[in-house]
């Protein structure tokens, strides 16, 4: 390998040694507060300690020194990392009079990361990520491979256990580091990996990193042993083409700009689909950041300003008509923008938020420039997008105007709640809860079941209005969802405020059957689509209704699922005097017994609805996929996932 590399964002040199590892501060904090260094202790904690290590693999990759990295979940649920990169520096650390790797393994903001020249461009920005780990692990052991030597060194809850040692001996040109770490089950609430979890996440960083490989597998039984290789020479292009594989595209080509300007490298992809919602995803050194910032503010300019430019002067709007705004010209828009920066400012310790503002300038300048071009060149596809951005407009106009309405008549009425609502007396929302159910019937049950001070109940009929295949205007006009829009009481959109929400739980009360999975699927759409802020914040929920009824002897049992029934029967014996009645819906129930088995809240069961922000393009695809016009993509997911609705009578 030479020992200068271009990455595309700035010239990288291949001093990478002792001491360009920096100290910034101890580690003892860590395993006290873990929350604060990978966000929570349940299973998304347990599976960041797994992205924290292959984050400073891809970082080699973006340096230009690593094409190929491996994980693997080991029996035990413990992990090992490869990676063919550089090597961890073995040599000593003159500002800690330690080995380098040792140095980085156990002192918090310890790295290549901090202005020592290791790295130009960086995902592990904070330089917590090895220490974390080794930390938050029962056990950690690393082995480099480096300069013909193969090097080990082993810490037990992040205290070390021997000196950095030679075991064995390797061929020069091979180097790269090997991790292995056992999550500690005294930090975590759980230490079994979900390999779909890692896979998704994996994915999309081999998406990011444009010819890097990331092999995953799963060794833990001999039975059952599972494999994923990601490698995408395309990169993001072939992101946007995987995101949109359950949508229709609205044209075939999928457009990708790449360039540097002001040291910042920027790429970009977009393609838009028949559909109505836009999904766009930002990234900075190959980091998610779900609530956008600068780069992402620099994309929507740009893309506003080159649409409406095109659209005046080859006269698809008039001279007299207002501009498109950007939520019409994104109209299922389906983009990745990408930026490698050297020096990211994040707001918050959880990188959720890009601050710099050569990025918004950079993005802006580079997507102008190249846009115009490619509209110019393509004009059949520019006039097919800004046509339906028109549409979009048209249909903007109507929903505002139904919206003004409907302010102006509750204005008028003095009362903006749907008759249909059977609210709570207690007006705090921390004590109030709602219930959205499925029918009339089984309204009325819970009307009568419910505790009226505070649980409200808001019967629907039948199967709301599928909002992923609906504009805006056609949401609107919807009773079923104006009643739910009205009594949540937050607005959706652009009006969205979720002080103003009415009841701290929102609960999905559906039969136990396909068409109920059908109706709940369905509301969850809407929820995610219009007010993804209340599944983040945790306000939505899952009712368990029983799946049947076992009496015997003037005794009565309820079971959830067809194992917890089979317990019941093994328990009070199988005979002639067994009653079982298998619920079909809600109205089979009278309101005492939905009241005890699924209403009560000392005895009931909930599920709460949560949102994997780490993958949340992997989310969007799942509801396009389940939701959208495409038969064989759904098809595909549910039989990849049979098994969750094997208890559902079909």
């Amino acid at each position: 390998m030479s020992n200068v590399e271009n990455t595309g964002t700035e010239t990288v040199t291949n001093e990478y040694g002792a001491d360009q590892i920096q100290i910034l501060e101890g580690l003892e904090a860590v395993r006290k507060r873990p929350g604060m260094y990978i966000g929570t202790t349940s299973l998304r904690g347990l599976h960041h300690l797994v992205y924290e290590i292959v984050d400073n693999s891809v970082d080699e990759a973006l340096a230009g020194y690593c094409d190929t990295i491996k994980v693997y979940i080991n029996p035990g649920n413990s992990i090992t990392v490869v990676d063919n990169g550089r090597g961890i520096p073995v040599g000593i650390n003159h500002k800690a009079g330690l080995p380098a790797v040792e140095v980085v393994f156990t002192v918090l903001h310890a790295g290549g990361k901090f202005g020592g020249g290791g790295y130009k461009v960086s995902g592990g920005l904070h330089g917590v990520g090895a220490s974390v780990v080794n930390a938050l692990s029962t056990w950690l052991e690393v082995e480099i491979s480096k300069d013909g030597q193969v090097y080990n060194q082993r810490y037990e809850r992040g205290k070390v256990c021997y000196p950095l040692k030679v075991v064995g001996t390797c061929p020069k040109d091979v180097t790269g580091t090997k991790v292995t770490f056992q999550p500690d089950p005294e930090i975590f609430e759980e230490t079994i990996y979900d390999f779909d979890t890692l896979k998704k996440r994996l994915r999309e960083m081999a998406f990011l990193t444009k010819g890097l490989r990331i092999e995953l597998y799963d060794i833990r039984e001999d039975d059952k042993k599972k494999e994923e290789v990601f490698h995408y020479e395309g990169g993001i292009k072939e992101y946007v083409q995987y995101l949109n594989s359950s949508e229709t595209p609205l044209y075939e080509d999928i457009m990708y700009f790449e360039g540097n300007k002001n040291d910042v490298y920027v790429e970009v992809s977009v393609q838009h689909n028949d559909g109505y919602n836009d999904k766009v995803y930002g990234f900075v050194n190959n980091i998610n950041t779900p609530e956008g910032g600068t780069h992402i503010e620099g994309f929507k300019r740009a893309i506003t300003k080159v649409f409406n430019d095109y659209a005046r002067t080859n006269k698809i709007i008039k001279d007299t008509d207002p501009n498109l705004s950007g939520d019409d010209i994104r109209e299922g828009l389906t983009a990745i923008v990408s930026v490698k920066i050297g020096n990211p400012q994040f707001e918050g310790q959880t990188k959720q938020k890009l601050g710099n503002s050569e990025a918004r300038g950079a993005v802006e300048s580079l997507l102008t420039e190249k846009l115009t071009i490619y509209l110019e060149q393509n004009p059949t596809i520019a006039k097919t997008i800004c046509d339906k951005s028109v549409l979009a407009q048209r249909a903007r106009d109507a929903a505002r105007k139904a919206r003004d309405l409907t302010r102006r008549k509750t204005a008028l009425e003095g009362s903006s709640l749907p008759g249909k609502l059977a609210d709570c007396s207690d007006k705090t929302p921390e004590n109030c809860e709602i219930y959205i159910v499925e029918g009339d019937s089984a309204g009325g049950s819970a009307k009568s079941a419910r505790s009226r001070a505070t649980q409200a109940i808001l019967p629907l009929r039948g199967k709301i209005l599928n909002v992923e295949k609906a504009r805006i205007d056609k949401i609107y006009a919807n009773a079923e969802i104006k009643a739910m829009i009205t009594a949540f009481g937050t607005g959706i959109h652009e009006d969205f405020d979720i002080s103003k929400l009415r009841y701290h739980k929102i609960i999905i009360m559906t039969d136990a059957d396909v068409d109920g999975a059908h109706i709940a699927t369905l509301m969850l759409t809407f929820l995610y689509r219009f007010m993804p802020e209340l599944i983040k914040q945790g306000h939505v929920y899952l009712a368990q209704p029983p799946l049947y009824k076992l009496e015997k002897n003037k005794k009565t049992w309820y079971a959830y699922s067809d194992e917890e029934l089979a317990s019941i029967i093994n328990e009070v014996g199988r005979d002639q005097n067994n009653k079982i009645q298998r619920y079909k819906g809600l109205g089979e129930m009278d309101a005492e017994q939905l009241w005890e088995t699924t209403m009560d809240p000392e005895r009931r069961v909930l599920l709460r609805v949560c949102m994997d922000e780490d993958n949340e393009s992997e989310v969007n695809l799942t509801f396009t996929t389940l939701m959208g016009d495409k038969v064989e993509p759904r098809r595909e997911f549910i039989q990849a996932n049979a098994k969750f609705v094997s208890n559902l009578d079909i």
